[in-house]
């Protein structure tokens, strides 16, 4: 099959074949489809189905806790996740650019299908497509995830007392990815925290009155909340203090002069809990390992309308205005 990614892997034939059967197929194993048929035929579950659909690009396409092929399973996965469901199955589409090596792509199938094992998810359809050298990015992915919903929430329901919920450290996706593209010479065990919630998220909603809930990708923490309160009657207020950040993403934010709130998260959630029940939710957030430095944030208040606002320790206040422009390309 050669060593390199070549156009003939994209023309639908033998090449095209060997690589699906040498590469996909074999590196997939029990995670990937069941058959070469156009489509997959799926038992009907009970209940609502939620349907999701994401593209990712990343440079590099492999970095310090995953690479391209885990955080479109993970990114896709939490999606689901957030919205109350439990996935079950996703697609895989996979545009190859020639000249990508073989081994690369390789170690990012076999991540895939790690992720997709943690998951208790199957891929259960996918294509292939290759195009010029130089008309990519190595590889591109767009994965379309199903699950059926265990959990409805309520995001009608939010109220002044609401509190506002973090499932860990904010910005280590978007730091890490920044350093490494950047080559900053800097000692840190910086790395994405690439991650399935499912366990986590689906073990709260379960116990708790969680009313919203969405996974901080990119424009981190802050967009996701201005997203939240807009045209809203109310806002959000954050504690920053109460944010938690590791100390080697608060080094990099510091030194760079970057807000960690508005890094890409790849394994955080952001979550609106009833007031009674916020305390709860911790707990069994950070019960789970993925969730164990969950924290309270914010509450939701009948000032400043429509905005997110933050409090810094010495009590001043500013607005965390929705991110503008991607300072940080290709996060995901």
């Amino acid at each position: 099959m050669g060593e390199k990614i070549i156009l003939g892997h994209g023309s639908g034939g033998r090449l095209t074949r060997d690589l699906v059967r040498d590469v996909f197929r074999e590196h997939l194993g029990e995670t990937g489809p069941d058959s070469m048929d156009d489509g997959a035929v799926l038992p009907a579950p009970m209940g609502e189905l939620v349907f999701t659909t994401d593209s990712y690009v990343v440079s590099p396409l492999e970095f310090p806790g995953g690479d391209i092929g885990a955080l479109a399973v993970c990114g896709t996965v939490n999606d689901l996740a957030v919205m109350g469901a439990r996935p079950l199955w996703l697609s895989l589409g996979v545009i190859l650019e020639a000249g990508l090596d073989i081994a690369a792509l390789e170690r990012i199938v076999k991540s895939i299908a790690a992720k997709a094992r943690e998951a208790g998810v199957q891929i259960v359809c996918g294509d292939t497509k290759v195009v010029e050298k130089g008309k990519g990015d190595g590889i591109f992915i767009n994965t379309s995830g199903i699950g059926v919903r265990e959990h409805a929430l309520r995001p009608e329901t939010i109220a002044v007392g609401d509190k506002v919920i973090v499932t860990g450290t904010v910005g280590d996706h978007g730091m890490a990815l920044l350093t490494l593209r950047k080559g900053f010479p800097l000692k840190s065990n910086l790395k994405s925290d690439c991650a399935s919630l499912i366990d986590p998220l689906l073990t709260c909603f379960a116990g708790a009155e969680v009313k919203w809930a969405r996974d901080a990708t990119r424009g981190g923490v802050a967009t996701i909340l201005n997203e939240l309160t807009a045209d809203q009657p109310w806002s959000v207020l954050i504690e920053e203090a109460r944010v938690p950040v590791s100390d080697a993403v608060a080094g990099v934010s510091e030194l760079l002069g970057l807000d960690p709130l508005y890094s890409a998260n790849e394994g955080k959630a952001v979550m609106v809990v009833a007031a009674a029940d916020a305390e709860k939710a911790l707990k069994l957030l950070r019960k789970t390992p993925l969730a164990c430095s969950a924290a309270i944030i914010g509450t939701i208040v009948d000032e400043f309308a429509g905005k997110t606002v933050s409090r810094s320790e010495m009590g001043t206040l500013r607005t965390l205005g929705i991110l503008a422009s991607d300072p940080l390309p290709r996060i995901c």
